[in-house]
């Protein structure tokens, strides 16, 4: 298969690409340069915000496009309309934001979507993934548009901090903020199951919407963090807390203690509780918590135990004197 991955250096990107390559696939890898692209790639430098930042995609052929954008639709629009002549098949990594928030827990892919248009310029992301969908179907019709609406993605190459930063805090050892209830269940998608997915997935020539997030509980929150303290070989001292404390102090849940929602809230569902029958169908398997938990440890200790950061993205994590005073106090 000839593969263009217009990205391919970082997080899902470098995981599609690894994917790839380990597959025999040729590969070649359209990105900015800010970062290296992986050995055995054929690399094809711009950037599709600049005026002819897409130059050097003007010509060649390939069998399938996947594309991880996640800015203004209509950087999505004309890369596709640039491609939709010499590409097979257009993959889009979007997201399970595109729906109206917060959908009921089970919403499958039929569910309503945000407003949005392929002629967006920049929006908020629900909307901005959304548009980026409409643009690939106007490029590449139902039948050769491939949208895969991923959930939670964790593991290595992680540029957005939440489980990088749980495996720093709990490797610092001392007495750790555990957010309870300990059983609350979660859902999250290996990036290498996502990436593995969206290969097979593509070479089988499937189309349309599919939700790509593993099982509803495939690991919960006490056995995620028990695990972290495992591959660390941390001495930290996980201090279940209940959630309505964590709530009363203003602890914000996803980004003060990334991945954690609490089962009472709404949007639980609307994170953790996704319908993924037609993913599952189409041969999604995820592996074990324990693997991605080791390997991003890992890979962090690869480099140096400080994990990249997405320029565009905010930090997340508790600070370590919320975290001190709610200890002091329990």
């Amino acid at each position: 298969m000839r593969l263009l991955i217009l990205g391919g250096t970082q997080f899902a990107g470098r995981a599609v690409t690894e994917a790839a390559l380990a597959r025999g696939w040729d590969v070649t890898v359209f990105h900015r340069g800010r970062h290296a692209a992986p050995e055995g790639v054929a690399v094809r430098l711009g950037d599709r915000t600049a005026d002819g930042g897409r130059a050097t995609l003007a010509d060649g052929e390939w069998d399938v496009v996947i594309d991880t954008w996640s800015g203004a639709p209509s950087g999505v629009r004309d890369t596709a309309r640039l491609l939709a002549g010499r590409t097979g098949r257009y993959v889009y990594v979007s997201s399970c934001s595109v729906y109206v928030w917060p959908p009921a827990a089970g919403y499958d892919e039929s569910t309503p979507t945000v407003e949005s248009s392929p002629d967006a310029g920049e929006v908020p992301y629900a909307e901005a993934k959304r548009g980026g969908e409409l643009a690939v179907l106007d490029a590449f019709g139902d039948e050769r548009s491939l949208l895969v609406r991923s959930g939670l993605i964790l593991g290595p190459w992680e540029n957005i901090g939440r489980l990088p930063w749980w495996l720093g805090r709990i490797a610092r050892g001392g007495d750790v903020l555990a957010p309870g209830p300990r059983e609350t269940p979660l859902q999250y998608v290996d990036v290498r199951d996502l990436a593995e997915w969206m290969l097979d997935a593509a070479e089988a020539g499937r189309s349309g919407p599919y939700n790509l997030v593993s099982a509803p509980g495939h690991t919960t929150m006490g056995e995620l963090l028990d695990t972290c303290v495992a591959v660390t070989g941390s001495k930290a001292r996980l201090r279940w807390m209940p959630a309505e404390t964590v709530l009363a102090a203003g602890v914000e849940p996803w980004t003060d203690l990334p991945i954690w929602i609490p089962p009472t809230q709404e949007v639980h569902g609307a994170l953790h509780g996704v319908g993924v029958e037609r993913a599952l169908a189409a041969g999604l398997r995820c592996r074990p918590v324990a693997d991605t938990v080791r390997d991003t440890w890992a890979w962090l200790m690869s480099l140096g135990g400080a994990a990249p950061q997405r320029p565009d993205r905010t930090r997340v994590g508790l600070a370590r004197e919320v975290e001190e005073r709610l200890l002091r106090e329990a």
